[in-house]
This record gives structure tokens, sequence and C-alpha cells, in this order.
């Protein structure tokens, strides 16, 4: 019935396509005109429409005009007219839609487009890609269009100042990667002063391979952190201990979850080594973490799959593109783990000072779009984690690349041998191929086989990454043989040479298939661009990951069946769908994995909208002396209200003590108390008026910062203990399953009472600090110039109750000028009076 209606009326895609095809006519009616204009006009026109948006038109009634311009003003610049389908595809980027366009099709360009019509806005336009390298390529390149039309191109890559990046944001277009957008997020909330600030307001992003950011690394969030303090020793001592415990006697693999768990018998053994009595004692449990931490190490990452070590260091591999992540650790301690597992130095483990994923990050942004090749199979994420529809942009030229059914092998062996004579017969009938791996390992034992057969070919893998670009461009040339870990060089289109086209075009390798089904997709996609011929296979064994891990019987059933031999592949349409059917598993499973951790990562993101909400109020505020005596106000309440309005009399002498302990412990008034006198609530409230008015005295001009200084201070100081705090929560929480409870509401329920006691922590901290604080005058005389400093010194209590060690701020007095009046009060000209 289903197949019926879509004949009938066609598919969403294709109805949305429909409905674009008149604003496109709109859009080419105009070209004539727009072409009939100077340099200067365009940019006018630009200028003009930037007015117009700012007294409130709309982007949506200026869209044709502001693409027709662009399409012009780019074939001016750039040399490049943009296609009917990426007009389609920079207006469902407009409309804040994924637009998925095959690779080659020039997804690039398409941003420009709708780059330059939110930039009317003035609010700023963020593109956001994958590395370094592609945002410091696309801001020069397209930067010339932008600047072309009059304006301003930005670029945030790692290593800029403050300065630069403050600068790079205030551009009408900003292109920048998704990490260093999302940290500059946290550093700027992690700021003191609002001019400080870099970032700007989160307006409109276009994320390029959106697939690759927003569900590949949904998983992995930004951290910043600082050193804790516990002892780097224990590492070394508990690896020292792995090689004593047995796979399956003392301790159990999960590979699909990637866990360990000790047998009763590993405890045992464990317990005997360390020489305690019960592992599983609260005392204990930083042995109990070590431990599985370390088993973790040696049985689930893999050197030179998940790592590497380069230069003395552990170095993270990302497992879908293959790339190097430097500065980026695992947490919980595993990194160190792994470090003291390779034989490096072990650093200091560290504690969250900041963090939030890429789910929640990209969701702040008031209109979001994305770009990528392959983004169909994802669809429902997509739509239910973002509220993002992907429309399929149709490509300029039809795709006629060929994919043959997938080679499946009984061992790897044979699939190893079978892939090396596959890319020599390849390499001497000069089709250019392009060999697809999964880990450093695989592309290295692969170019140790075509070393043997003397075979020359180019490795493209996290160790060698720094001629990414280059490597991959020439890809398509006669003869070439290219490896690379998964999608190395995405965003690089692979020109085919002379002559190539006539062999077939490029050819794509796979060496094994994927987790997820948009992997393979997208190495795919590697050829066949823009209508070029080309053709993809990929190689299998049975004991794959994948196939070991999620095959189901049926696969092993039907190559019995089909009766293998040694040595010989089995190319089959009914395994290859079988394959799907595992990897369509392992995607469902995935997408749960990151929907659970969303659904935490929500109830913390509450909180840190909440708690980056209040510094930016406390940073901006003109007059935090408002804010202070909201939170006197608050507090004083919070310790009247159980005793009763009013003056306190008639009370116990319990209710008497407790109500003096706590006006003597929070606003340091036990001067108020003596002769057991019991202060009214308005008494109270005048003693710590009275001592914030003698600060104000006292500090002069600094008094707004002294109090915003420790307004910042506790709550930067609380919420980083809160969120240790959380952490642990998070940890243990899942044990709450046993007990008939649901874990993700206990850990919403108890987050939320932490939170409450949180927020109160941070003002009650913030006035027994005030409360103490003294500023004493220190003048200090200069026997050569008479300039006057005055010191400013902060004391407040610590978390121990003892005194701070004081901070200085120093102020200088304005020099008086030569021909200034004098300040003695004569009237005259300071060089002539007491110059």
């Amino acid at each position: 019935m289903f197949g019926i209606v879509k004949k009938i009326f066609g598919s969403k895609n294709e109805r949305y396509l429909k409905k674009l095809e008149p604003m496109v006519e709109r859009i080419n009616s105009l070209e004539s005109e727009i072409k009939a204009l100077s340099d200067d006009e365009l940019r006018q026109r630009i200028a003009a429409w930037k007015e117009e948006v700012g007294n409130g038109a709309k982007l949506d009634d200026l869209l044709p005009h502001v693409f027709a311009v662009v399409r012009e003003g780019s074939v001016r610049a750039l040399g490049l007219r943009h296609f009917d389908v990426q007009l389609m595809g920079g207006i469902a980027l407009h409309e804040g839609r994924i637009a998925e366009m095959k690779t080659g099709e020039g997804k690039t360009l398409v941003a420009t487009l709708p780059a330059v019509l939110n930039a009317l806005s003035g609010k700023g336009v963020h593109i956001i890609t994958v590395n370094d390298y592609l945002a410091g390529r696309d801001a020069q390149w397209m930067g010339n269009l932008y600047n072309f039309l009059g304006l301003e191109v930005g670029v945030i890559v790692h290593g800029l100042s403050d300065e630069e990046r403050r600068k790079s944001y205030s551009a009408d277009v900003t292109y920048g990667t998704n990490n260093e957008f999302g940290f500059d997020y946290l550093r700027d909330n992690m700021k003191f002063y609002s001019h400080q600030l870099v970032q700007g307001e989160l307006n409109y992003a276009i994320v390029d391979e959106v697939d690759s950011i927003l569900i590949d690394e949904a998983r992995t969030p930004l951290i910043i952190s600082g050193p804790a303090e516990d002892s780097t020793s224990l590492y070394n001592r508990i690896n020292s201990i792995v090689p004593r415990l047995k796979k399956d006697r003392d301790f159990t693999v999960d590979e699909k979850a990637k866990t360990v768990a000790l047998t009763d018998e590993g405890v045992q053994k464990v317990e005997e080594i360390l020489d305690i009595e019960n592992l599983f004692d609260p005392e204990n449990i930083t042995f109990q973490h070590h431990v599985l931490q370390a088993l973790k190490a040696h049985n689930i990452f893999a050197l030179d799959v998940d790592y590497i070590v380069k230069e003395g260091q552990v170095i993270i591999v990302d497992e879908f593109t293959g790339r190097l992540m430097p500065g980026r650790r695992f947490s919980d301690g595993l990194h160190q783990a792994l470090e003291a597992k390779e034989g490096v130095k072990v650093a200091a483990e560290n504690q969250t000072l900041a963090s939030i994923t890429f789910q929640n990050y990209f969701r702040m942004y008031d209109k979001l779009a994305g770009m990528t090749g392959t983004a169909d199979t994802e669809a429902v994420e997509f739509k239910e984690i973002y509220g993002l529809d992907v429309i399929v942009i149709p490509p300029h030229k039809p795709m006629v690349r060929k994919d043959f059914p997938d080679m499946v092998y009984k061992t790897q062996e044979e699939k190893f041998r079978a892939i090396a004579l596959e890319i020599q017969h390849l390499h001497e009938k000069g089709q250019p191929v392009l060999v697809g791996t999964t880990s450093i390992e695989r592309s290295e034992l692969i170019s140790r086989m075509l070393k043997k057969a003397r075979v020359p070919h180019d490795v493209l893998n996290a160790k060698h990454h720094e001629k990414e670009a280059e490597i991959i461009a020439h890809a398509g040339e006669k003869g070439r043989v290219t490896l690379a870990t998964n999608m190395a060089g995405r965003g690089t289109d692979i020109v085919l040479g002379e002559g190539v086209r006539e062999l077939g075009g490029l050819h794509i390798l796979g060496t094994e298939r994927h987790e997820s089904r948009r992997i393979d997709n997208q190495l795919r996609g590697r050829a066949g661009r823009q209508g070029d011929p080309g053709s993809s296979r990929f190689y299998l064994a049975l004991d794959d990951t994948l196939l070991r891990l999620f095959g189901s019987e049926r696969i092993s059933g039907l190559m019995d069946k089909l009766g293998m031999e040694d040595g010989q592949a089995i190319e089959n349409k009914m395994i290859s769908r079988a394959i799907e059917n595992a990897q369509t598993r392992v995607e469902a499973h995935n997408f749960e994995i990151r929907k659970q951790l969303l659904d935490f990562d929500n109830v913390m993101n509450q909180q840190r909208e909440v708690i980056y909400a209040q510094r930016r109020e406390i940073m901006s505020s003109e007059d935090v002396r408002d804010l202070m005596d909201q939170v006197v106000e608050e507090i004083m309440e919070d310790v009247y209200t159980p005793v009763g309005e009013g003056a306190p009399v008639n009370l116990d002498q319990e209710t008497k003590d407790m109500l003096k302990g706590r006006l003597e412990e929070v606003f340091n008034l036990a001067r108020l108390m003596e002769d057991e006198h019991i202060p009214t609530r308005e008494e109270s409230l005048k003693a710590v008026n009275d001592h914030l008015d003698k600060l104000k005295e006292d500090a002069g001009d600094h008094y707004q910062e002294v109090l915003r200084f420790f307004l910042l201070e506790s709550l930067d100081r609380n919420w980083k203990e809160h969120l240790l705090n959380m952490d642990h929560l998070k940890q243990g929480i899942g044990l709450r399953g046993y007990g008939q409870r649901d874990p993700k509401r206990e850990y919403k329920r108890e987050g939320f009472e932490m939170f409450e006691d949180l927020l109160y922590r941070i003002k009650e901290n913030t006035l027994k600090a005030v409360t103490r604080l003294r500023i004493q005058k220190a003048v200090k005389e200069d026997e050569f110039k008479h300039k006057e400093q005055q010191n400013l010194k902060f004391g407040g209590p610590s978390d121990t109750g003892k005194a701070a060690k004081p901070e200085t701020v120093k102020r200088t007095e304005p020099k008086v000028g030569r021909n200034d009046p004098c300040p003695c009060g004569s009237g005259k000209k300071h060089k002539k009076c007491c110059g």
C-alpha cells in the first residue's frame, strides 16, 4: 500500500525537491539582470540588503536576489558557477536542513549561498569543518568570493591567541573546526571579565561532513581538565599485576561492550597480590578501579589501532577517520593505564573543569544545517536528536560507478593474499586504486606485502598525515596505489588523471566492512565523482571483527552450504545482504548508546546552562552590588526562616545556639552577639550592608571588581567540585538497576538535589569570604618619581577556614602632565607651579 502511495505522490524527498524548482527558476531568471551590474554595484547590493535586514526585512524574501548575486560573484571571483542542484542544496541549508550531496558535487561552494544570505543579519555565520587544513583551505579559497562581495572572513584553527580568535569571530563568516568552536565556548565560560570573551552569539552554523561531527564524534565529549592530586605510581604498580592474571579464568572480556570484569578467582588473586582483605571495601575502590582500567588497556585497546606511541606519548587514533588526536586523552585513568602498558611516562590524572558534548553544543545555535555525502542512513537520528531533516540532492551528472558484490574468504590470511594480488593486477593494468583500511596496523600489513611484490604505493594513515591532501589529490593518476585508513583525505577531491577514464576510473578496494554502512559508503564515494567512471569492491573474511561479533549464524551456514574451499572466495548477493543486516544491528546498538549518553548529558546540560548564564550575568553586570544584595537577602531568609520572622524571642537554647552559629559562620556577626544578644533579621541585614558599604569606601574604583571576583571564584570552585561529584554519581548509577530502580531517573533526581545544594553553596561561600574581607590601603612613596600606588589586598577564608593568601591589585594614579592644571589647587599650570 505504501509503495503505491509513493508511486503516485512521490517520496517526501521528491516532493521537497519539486517545491524548490520554482525558487531555482526565479534565481535563474535574475541572472541576466545581475550580470549587467558592475563589481561595485554587486557589493552595494549586499551592503543595502544588510541595512534592510537590520531594519526588519526577512532573509527568505531576499533569498532569490542574494543567491543570484552570490552566483555571479562566484563566476567573477572564483571562475565557478553554481549548478541548479547546488542552488537547491543552498536553499535546504538556509532552511536548517542537512543536504546530502555526493562526493565531488561542490559542497564547499554550496555553503557560500546560505552563508552570505545569513551573514546579512550581522550576527555571524560559522562554517564547521573536520580539520584545520580544510578550515584554512576553505576560508582562503571561498574568502576570495566573500571579500569580493564586501564581507569579512575569519578562520579559527589551533594555536591562535585570544585577540586573533576575537577578530575571526567578529567576521561575517567564520571557518573553523568543531573542536576549536566547542573549546572556545568552554574557555569563554571560564573567563573572569566580559572583555576577555571571544566567541560571541551562536547564530547559524553550517556543519560540513555533518555525519562525522554530529554522529561519529557524539560519544566523545569535549573536556577541559586540570591535574588532580592523585599519585601516578599506582598505575605502574597495577600494570605489573596484569600479566599474572589469566583471561577467562581471572577475568572475562566483552568485546562488543568493550568492558572487562573480574571473576571470583580473579578478585581473590588481586587481593593476595595487593595484600588487602576485601577488594570491594569502599577504602579499596581505587585499587578496584585501577585493576579494571589496566585490564581494559591490555585486552581491549590495541597499539596502532586505537592509539599509537609517538615521541614518548600515547596518542589516540580516531576510530572513524584514522587521524591522530593529539591533546585528547582517554578519561577515567584509562590513558594513564595505556601509558603504563607502553612503558612511557605516566601523566597525572586530570579532573574535569568544563565539558560539553557536540550534541549539546550544536543544539545551542539558533539555526543549524549540515552537508555530507552520506547522511540518509542516519536520518532517524538526525531528526530525533537535532530536529534536522535530511534532503538528498540529486547529482549534477548521473552516477555511473560500478559497486561489485563483496568477496568473502574463510580466513584473514586468504583475504589479504587475494587483496595483494588484486592490487598488483590493477597496478599492472594502470588503473588507479584506493585501498581503504580500518586501522593503521592493516594498512602497514598490506604495505609490507606490496613492498615484497615491488608495487610502488603511498601510505596515508595517522602516522603519515602531514601530506594527506597532496597524496589524495594524486590518487586518481594512472598506475597509482594509495593505502588510506578509513576516510583519510575526506574533503579533498580525487581528480582522474589522463587515460584513466578508459581504464575504468578509480577503483575502491575495501579491506573489511565497517560497523556503519555510512563509513563504507563514504569510502565508495571517493570514486565516481561528477559522472566519472569508477568501481568498488569490499574483501571480507569470516573472522573479521564485524562478522565475528555481529554476524549471524546464517552467514557461516550459507558458506558451508556453498562448499567453500581454502583460498576460494564467494561472491554472493545474499551474503552481502546478510552483512548489511549485521551492520544495521550495530548502527541501532550505537544509536542507543549515543541516545543514552545524551539523556545523561541533558541533565548536566540543564545545569551547565544555568551556571553559565549566572557567570555571564556576573561578568557583564555593571552594578554587581545588586547581585550581592540578592545573595545576602536569600541566605539571610534561609537562616532566619526556621526561627520565625521578626525578632527572635522566646527561643530555646538549642535554637539560639543554631542561629548564633549560622550568623557567625556565614555572616561573621560574632560582634553582634556579645552578652548573649541575638540580633533580629533587620539588625543582621544592616550589619552586612554596613560592611559592604565600608568595602566600597575602602576599595574605591575597584569595588565592583572585588565583588565580581568573589562571586566568580566561589561559583567556579564549587562548580568544579560539583562536576567531579556528578562524574562519580554517573559511574555508580548503573548499580541502581539491581534495586529495580531506573538509573536514568535516579541520576536526574539525585543530580537535581546535588545541583540545588551547589547553588546554595555558591552563595553561602561567597558571603563567608566577603564578610571576612578587609581592604588595607598601603601607600608607597617613590623617592624618584613621586608616584602614588594603592595596593588592595584581598583576604578571605579558604576551605579549611584559614586566611587565604592575599592577592594584590595595584592602581596607579594618572600622571599629571606639565601643562595640566596643578593638583595643588593653585590654578596654575603644573610646570610653572609644583612641576
